[in-house]
């Protein structure tokens, strides 16, 4: 077994444009469920609008990269509203149940066959990374060193989407240092205490819901610039992935989740790439190949378990940032 190209393999997950996409949802989780105690399961929904909304402004309004970013950056904020304004008066399981149920109604929208001809149904849309690609500085060439050995456009994914991911992460570090943000910490500890100190709450949880969703958005776009859009890709296990992320880095910690994508990529890439090789070589002779694939997600599944069990706060957090956690 070639150790060295299983490790090289895994290592390059550290700055991939998908573990970037996975940080970044993670972080809109963490202002949603982490800081302000919203129990959102439709994140994959906020990811397919910003990505839908990018590819649908580009293809077929031939809108320039700023305008489709904004175009999917509104849609996300409409869904944000539109999810927000029943719900969040009411208790966080019913929020939960609305942004699961949601997700699943915006990915049946882009998968049926009625909307065809913009959203392209099942197969998705591919050609819309043009106009990115004509922002790109970087000229044409390989560069890199050991395992992060990539051409100019793939550099200037990667470019992008961790310099994304940074901005996000400094905005949220700084508002939740603000009056704002220890507003919308006490909303998670006691909402009632802080209505009774004259505080709209209600204003302040939608204000968040808008926050994270955007995150979401813009994840979304990150996440199909290397491949296309497929609505196949948005099922309710990308949110549960998302949240596994949140709970392996911290859940109320602003850099948490930028460091749980990349612990849980580089394990599933590397046991993914494991478990294949043991296979094709006949150490593991009672599984196969397709068998092998949903093994990875077992061990990942017990590596994370395992933190959770023994240090519920994250790797990042504090159990006293937390009250769902003794």
């Amino acid at each position: 077994m070639d150790w060295i190209q299983l490790l090289s393999n895994a290592a390059q997950e550290f700055i991939s444009p998908t573990t970037a996409a996975y940080a970044l949802a993670a972080l809109g989780l963490a202002v949603h469920f982490g800081f302000t105690g919203l129990l959102n399961f439709g994140q994959a929904g906020f990811m397919m609008l910003g990505a839908y909304g990018f590819a649908i402004a580009t293809l077929t309004f031939g809108w320039p990269v700023w305008a489709a970013v904004l175009f999917g950056v509104v849609a996300s904020i409409v869904f944000a509203f539109i999810l927000g304004l029943p719900t969040l008066r009411l208790r966080a399981d019913y929020l939960a149940i609305v942004t699961i149920a949601a997700a699943e109604i915006v990915r049946l929208l882009f998968t049926t066959n009625v909307f065809e001809p913009v959203t392209g149904s099942a197969n998705g849309l591919q050609g819309y990374k043009g106009g990115f690609e004509d922002l790109n500085p970087i000229p044409e060439g390989t560069y890199g060193f050991g395992p992060f050995v990539y051409n100019e456009y793939d550099w200037w994914v990667r470019i992008v989407g961790w310099g994304v991911v940074v901005i996000a992460a400094l905005i949220t570090w700084q508002l939740f240092k603000s009056p704002w943000g220890r507003v919308i910490k006490g909303i998670r500890e006691d909402e009632d205490a802080v209505r009774a100190l004259g505080k709209n709450v209600y204003f302040y949880k939608m204000q968040s819901l808008i926050l994270g969703g955007v995150y979401g958005s813009l994840a979304g776009m990150i996440f199909i610039l290397p491949r296309s859009v497929v609505p196949a890709n948005y099922q309710p296990t990308l949110t549960f992935f998302i949240y596994a992320i949140l709970l392996l880095g911290g859940a109320a910690t602003v850099f948490g989740p930028i460091l749980g994508a990349m612990i849980f990529w580089v394990l599933l890439s590397f046991f993914s790439g494991f478990i294949a090789r043991a296979v094709s070589e006949g150490f593991l002779p009672f599984m196969t190949t397709v068998q092998a694939g949903q093994l990875r997600f077992i061990f990942v599944g017990i590596a994370i378990m395992l933190i959770v069990i023994y240090r519920p706060q994250g790797i990042l957090g504090n159990k006293k940032e937390l009250a769902f956690v003794k």
